[in-house]
């Protein structure tokens, strides 16, 4: 089996998709693994550490992207990796369908197994490979608000935890899964005023329970969205359907009623974001301004943090590239996502259809439902 690993081309993107030691365990099991050269050094691993794991250096990502059989990668593929993709390939990586037509559309037509990070479920339902980005992206997120709070980069001119005597800023984060716990954990930490919104009691009973006090919890409605959305200084969208399109909460009307110079930075912009006026912005060029409230919408915000977000995310991919690659030299793909829960959910598109419902109802194309297990709780 031989499984490439590309230079990742998006703007801004440090991170790489395998660490040498997955090079490694990968080439110890009779594996070839290509790499193109500095793949790696956005992330602090230059060619050499790889070369003595046992990668093959190549030099453009046209090699890799030809000879691999299965391509491992970080970001979804760039409009010039689209072209090189084909059928037979499997490409296993953050693809985000939901929110880009094009992208849907071109992968669909290559023919290729699209295995999807963000939907790939474990038997207890967690997102395991998502997790570690949305840890990185939820603390994050209070980082880069804290500094558009500032009055230079257009925010209100207010420190994020006050001083004694002035009132700390106020934070709304929408969404209480990992982003959001995460967001709130280092907002509070900043000493924050910090309100989380949920539309799961059972989750803002855990949230109650194990957040400072400093953070409050409240159930999330229209009608509350806009009261406190027009109080906040800072607010977090931290909204998530698994491979679906994030739906809207705050909508483009309720923005002229929010505090001039007030920020909102949306994790879920990869998703299609949970503010109606979000669209995808770039570290470049990180921020715009709509009827005076800062928007920070940069869709992919952990690759800013290249070492930590690379060993964070293959630490948890690993396992699975590993399981991937043996299968796909042995029992092949179809015997695989037949049996495993995992790959299963994480099975975006295959041979041109499309094979997970969200994302086929987000992109408006026939489910194919061929694959789904008897039964994804014992699998």
């Amino acid at each position: 089996m031989i499984i490439g690993v590309p230079k990742e081309i998006k703007s801004d993107e440090y991170r790489v998709s395998m660490l040498p030691v997955g090079v490694e365990e990968l080439t110890k099991r009779g594996h070839r693994v290509l790499v193109q050269r500095k793949a790696g050094v956005g992330s602090g691993y230059d060619d050499a550490r790889y070369i003595a794991a046992g990668a093959q250096m190549v030099d453009s990502a046209q090699q890799v992207w030809k000879e691999s059989d299965l391509i491992v990668k970080v970001k979804e593929p760039q409009a010039g990796e689209r072209a090189m993709m084909r059928a037979g390939q499997t490409v296993f990586t953050y693809f985000h369908f939901a929110a880009d037509a094009e992208l849907s559309r071109e992968c669909l037509k290559s023919g290729a197994s699209c295995l999807a990070y963000e939907t790939l479920l474990d038997r207890q339902g967690r997102l395991p490979l998502l997790t570690p980005m949305s840890e990185v992206a939820g603390r994050m997120a209070i980082q880069e608000g804290a500094k558009y709070l500032e009055k230079p980069q257009e925010g209100r001119g207010i420190l994020l935890g006050g001083v004694p005597g002035v009132e700390p800023a106020r934070v709304l984060i929408l969404g209480g899964g990992v982003v959001g716990t995460q967001a709130a954990v280092v907002a509070a930490g900043m000493g924050a005023d910090v309100t989380i919104m949920d539309v799961s009691l059972d989750r803002l009973r855990y949230l109650d329970d194990v957040m400072p006090a400093n953070v409050k919890t409240v159930y999330s409605d229209a009608h509350a969205i806009y009261d406190h959305a027009v109080k906040a200084d800072l607010v977090i969208g931290a909204v998530l359907i698994p491979g679906g399109r994030t739906p809207v909460l705050i909508s483009l009307a309720m923005l002229k009623d929010m505090l001039p110079g007030s920020v909102i930075v949306d994790v879920g912009v990869d998703q299609g974001g949970c503010i109606e006026t979000t669209r995808p912005t770039t570290h470049a060029d990180p921020i715009y301004i709509i009827d005076e409230v800062v928007h920070y919408c940069v869709a992919n915000m952990p690759g800013a943090v290249g070492r930590t977000s690379t060993q964070a995310l293959c630490h948890a991919t690993q396992p699975y590239v590993i399981r991937l690659a043996e299968a796909l030299g042995g029992e092949g793909l179809e015997a695989l996502v037949k049996k495993d829960r995992g790959f299963n959910t994480a099975l975006n598109m295959h041979a041109g259809r499309v094979t997970h419902e969200e994302v086929a109802h987000a992109i408006g194309e026939p489910y194919d439902d061929s694959f789904v297990l008897t039964d994804r709780r014992t699998a």
